[in-house]
């Protein structure tokens, strides 16, 4: 029993150990097995309401924005601000002004001010704005620029003036840059020369920097460092002409022999200066830039000439007699001009010879260009009779009936003058154009109804074989090179076959328009090879401004003849948009010290001027000195416009307006003078396109 006893002892103890084996597996395993989480279920609906909360909260962030913006870009709220400067400026000019009687029995409250101090009534200050413009003025004074600091409410009330008016009343910028340049210099300037004086006269800004240069130059490198600083600030605003102070005999004495003779230009970099044309060098061959021109000049298309015709008496005229009313077509033999084969180019002039200081330049010859043969006109009857009855066969279709009709051949068109039957309606044939035209098989015709000073219409048809006008007809003709004029300019024949040769000084400025390919290069090129055949290079200056770099360049090769640029610029064609307008307003001072000559000599005009300088009747140390003519060259003004912007239309205005009498003309070309591109002031003083 005994021994059963202990047996199920044994047994009951191991019974015990399993079970507590077992309470331990059950504690330990919760901390060894973590049960996972369940996933909460999406609520769709909620996530909608959320996206929609979301999209409300940035919907009124971007109309608090939009409120914002909307109430500071409002004209009142920019109105409000302003007089809210303007007072706040008069405020604070009030208490400087006081700040400068009460400033010693101030000095302690402000110095040890608080804002609990600034709303204590057991404090009380001189000033008459109270504690407020005490604490002020001591900031604006004490510790800023001293005495100068009376420049800050100038500057405020500029700003608020301006934002009032809604426009620029007062130049605030350059009263801020004035205002800076003087707080900065002249409060260092007068703590140093007022140094022992009780009264911050130049504020903490000056008594700081005025401490600081004396330790480290001294107080001679001192006063030499700022005498330095204040005298080229002031050459820098006010543009000093020290020949004006220095005696003319002295600058003479200084200059050597191989000074450049010719007339000064003056040109501006930010701030105008004075330049001087590079002194001419040997002559270049002039071949290069007249053989382009050449090539161009064979593909000229056809461009439609100006209304100027010249009555021309046909050499057989014939009646209206044949029994069946068939009109007989008179034909009109136009003249042939002289041509000039020796001449001197450049031989006939004036009164003086101002080419006296280049004496080697050497006028271009007529080799240089082309020779296309005979100029005259090659007239196909077979062709001008068949335009005839097509004409009249158009007008009789309408029931128009002419009397009369006579043509004269020019080099591209031919003109054809009809005298309609009484009581024919002139309206009636000029709205008959395009039908003319496609009876004709013609790119274009014009009609001009009725033809100044003549009892007939005129009808211009372009030729089917065009004849090439040459330059070198041109320049070689009587007409060109007996021309008494200040700037001949030869654009072309017209359609009787006469040299059309025109003043560019009395035009006074030229605007060349029209689409790509009908001539506007060819023109220009032409205006230019006329004037270079014509004037001597003291007498002629151009100035080149070339958006598209490709046009005038060929031009750069007489750069040390007849090309003015800009101090220290390489290339004497201007492409870069960025130089034009410092280019322009260089030629607008040009064209104010030019006047000033012409009221100092008791002139009018440019001729008048440079009469009375060749007759020794101007004395050169006053100033005065020959002029030559300045002619500005603009290709593609609109690129210009589109890059450059508006800072250029003023240059240009002026110049158009007022550059005519002292010999600056202008030139623009353009693909479209629309309103956007030449503004109403600036075409209106273009009257010659």
């Amino acid at each position: 029993m005994q021994d059963t006893g202990n047996h199920l002892k044994t047994e009951l103890e191991i019974v015990q150990e399993d079970s507590t084996e077992m309470e331990l597996d059950v504690v330990v395993e919760p901390e060894e097995k973590v049960k996972p989480k369940k996933k909460r279920k999406k609520n769709p609906q909620k996530e909608k309401e959320d996206a929609v909360t979301s999209e409300e909260n940035n919907v009124e962030k971007i109309a608090f924005h939009k409120r914002v913006i909307q109430f500071l870009q409002d004209e009142r709220t920019h109105k409000i601000f302003g007089l809210v400067t303007m007072l706040f400026a008069v405020y604070s000019a009030v208490a400087m002004i006081s700040y400068f009687m009460t400033w010693k029995t101030d000095q302690d409250l402000v110095n040890k001010f608080s804002w609990s101090l600034l709303f204590s009534p057991e404090i009380i200050v001189k000033n008459h704005l109270g504690r407020l413009g005490a604490f002020l003025s001591h900031q604006f004074v004490f510790n800023g620029f001293g005495v100068m600091s009376a420049l800050i409410p100038i500057l405020l009330f500029s700003a608020g003036l301006n934002m009032v008016f809604k426009k620029s009343i007062m130049p605030l910028s350059a009263i801020f840059k004035f205002s800076l340049i003087a707080m900065s210099l002249l409060s260092v300037s007068l703590q140093f020369i007022f140094s022992t004086v009780d009264f911050p006269i130049g504020g903490a800004f000056g008594s700081v920097i005025n401490s600081y240069l004396y330790n480290f130059l001294g107080s001679i490198g001192t006063a030499t460092l700022l005498g330095t600083i204040l005298l080229s600030t002031l050459v820098w605003i006010f543009n000093v002409d020290f020949n004006q102070i220095i005696p003319k005999k002295k600058l003479q004495a200084l200059r050597t022999e191989n000074d450049s003779p010719l007339p000064e230009v003056i040109l501006d970099t930010p701030t105008p200066t004075r330049v001087k044309v590079i002194n001419p060098q040997p002559i270049v061959n002039p071949s290069d830039i007249v053989n382009t021109v050449k090539k161009e000049e064979e593909e000229k298309p056809f461009v439609q000439p100006e209304d100027t015709f010249t009555t021309v008496n046909p050499k057989n005229k014939q009646d209206n007699t044949d029994a069946e009313g068939e009109l007989t077509l008179d034909i009109v033999e136009t003249a042939d001009e002289e041509i000039l084969e020796n001449v001197e180019y450049g031989s006939i002039q004036s009164q003086y010879d101002p080419t006296l200081d280049l004496s080697g330049y050497e006028f271009p010859n007529l080799e240089l260009m082309n020779n296309y043969g005979s100029d005259k006109i090659k007239i196909d009857p077979e062709e001008l009779e068949r335009n005839k009855d097509q004409i009249v066969q158009t007008l009789q279709n309408y029931n128009i009936d002419i009397q009369k009709i006579k043509a004269t051949v020019g080099p591209t068109v031919t003109l054809y003058e009809i005298v309609p039957a009484p009581g024919v309606r002139i309206s009636k044939i000029k709205n008959l154009e395009d039908d003319i035209a496609l009876s004709l098989a013609a790119l274009g015709i014009r009609i001009i109804a009725p033809i100044p000073g003549k009892g007939t219409i005129g009808i211009e048809v372009p030729n089917i074989n065009k004849d090439t006008v040459s330059m070198r007809s041109l320049i070689a003709s009587e007409k060109f090179q007996h021309a008494q004029m200040d700037l001949p300019i030869a654009l072309g024949k017209t359609i009787s076959n006469e040299i059309f040769v025109a003043d560019l000084a009395k035009m006074p400025h030229l605007l060349v328009a029209g689409a790509t390919g009908q001539g506007k290069s060819v023109g220009i090129n032409s205006i230019l090879i006329s004037l270079l055949y014509k004037k001597h290079p003291s007498q002629l200056k151009f100035v080149m401004i070339d958006p598209k770099k490709v046009e005038l360049s060929l031009y750069s090769k007489i750069e040390k003849h007849f090309l003015a640029k800009l101090p220290g610029e390489e290339d004497p064609i201007i492409v870069d948009t960025k130089k034009v307008i410092n280019t322009l307003k260089a030629l607008c001072v040009e064209m104010d010290l030019r006047y000033n000559l012409l009221k100092d000599a008791g002139v009018r005009n440019l001729n008048q001027h440079n009469e009375k300088f060749l007759n020794r009747k101007l004395n050169p140390e006053n100033g005065h000195r020959y002029l030559p003519y300045i002619v500005l060259v603009i290709d593609e003004f609109a690129d210009l416009i589109m890059t450059a912007g508006k800072e250029v239309e003023m240059p240009i205005a002026r110049l158009a307006q007022l550059a005519r009498a002292i010999g600056i003309h202008l030139i623009i070309a353009t693909l479209r003078p629309s309103v956007n591109i030449i503004t109403g002031t600036i075409k209106a003083n273009f009257p010659a396109r």
